[in-house]
């Protein structure tokens, strides 16, 4: 009596890999900080839920006048009468503060709420501010509220006005 012959095992076609072990953590290097920024992200100025533009200028001795004259404008398009002396004296400050950071433009935001406008100048020159007496001369001149801080994108100097 013959018996039959058991198949052999035949491995499956094709064969199964295993998986590539994973790498283990690697531990920081000993000349980067544990908490290095990946990358540069950049801060940007956000006003959100109101209305507002904002203009780049060249950081030379006559953009004053033009952020004056711009502020000015925009606000009467808003609907506002802004005492035009008082605006112009307080934006002109501002902008003269930061062309003299030394930086090569500034950027003046303006936003308006509940009526008050909101002036931002940025000098785009990081460092520390140059000027101490800017924010006593802005409350003078009748700012309700200003305030200065610096940033990694140069310093940010505002000024709250009623309208």
């Amino acid at each position: 009596m013959t018996s039959p012959q058991k198949a052999e095992h035949r491995p499956d076609y094709p064969p199964k890999t295993p998986p590539p072990p994973k790498r283990p953590v690697e531990p920081p290097r000993p000349n980067e900080p544990k908490h290095a920024p990946t990358s540069a992200a950049r801060r940007r100025v956000s006003m959100a839920n109101r209305r507002g533009v904002n203009w780049p200028l060249e950081a030379q001795p006559w953009a004053p006048a033009g952020a004056h004259k711009r502020v000015v404008k925009q606000l009467r398009q808003w609907g506002y009468r802004p005492n035009e002396e008082a605006v112009g004296n307080i934006v002109t400050l501002m902008v003269k503060a930061a062309v003299g950071d030394g930086g090569r433009r500034v950027s003046l935001h303006l936003a308006d709420q509940n009526q008050q406008a909101l002036v931002l100048v940025l000098s785009h020159q990081p460092g520390p501010a140059p000027d101490d007496t800017v924010l006593p001369r802005l409350a003078e001149l009748g700012a309700s509220s200003c305030g200065t801080d610096s940033a990694p994108d140069g310093r940010r100097l505002w000024a709250l006005l009623d309208l």
